[in-house]
């Protein structure tokens, strides 16, 4: 999953909104699968973090492990966190983890 605030979309033509943008966005959220390799996850999730993406969330069922991305700072990992905030980057979204847990 990713979101890309409106002011940024606005600013694409009518083509690349239609094709594969060559835009990072500002927030992803990556799921992991059973038989995802988190290492190469991991590298996803920073290759993200180089691409200008402001926070990004791991999650890792499995483990019920969260570790967050953020733009310009280390990587934060939660412990079977109750819920998400969405920060600055999305206000006011929060995720019950529950529905993963």
């Amino acid at each position: 999953m990713a979101w890309v605030r409106k002011e940024r979309w606005n600013t694409l033509t009518q083509e690349e909104k239609e094709k594969f943008p060559h835009l990072a966005p500002d927030f992803v959220l990556e799921l992991m699968s059973p038989t995802d390799s988190l290492k190469e996850t991991q590298a996803k999730m920073q290759e993200y973090i180089n691409n200008q993406v402001r926070l990004g969330w791991l999650i890792n069922p499995k483990t019920r492990r969260v570790e967050i991305y953020r733009l310009g700072q280390a990587v934060e990992v939660l412990e079977s966190p109750q819920k998400l905030s969405g920060e600055d980057v999305l206000p006011g979204f929060v995720l019950n983890m529950q529905l993963f847990w």
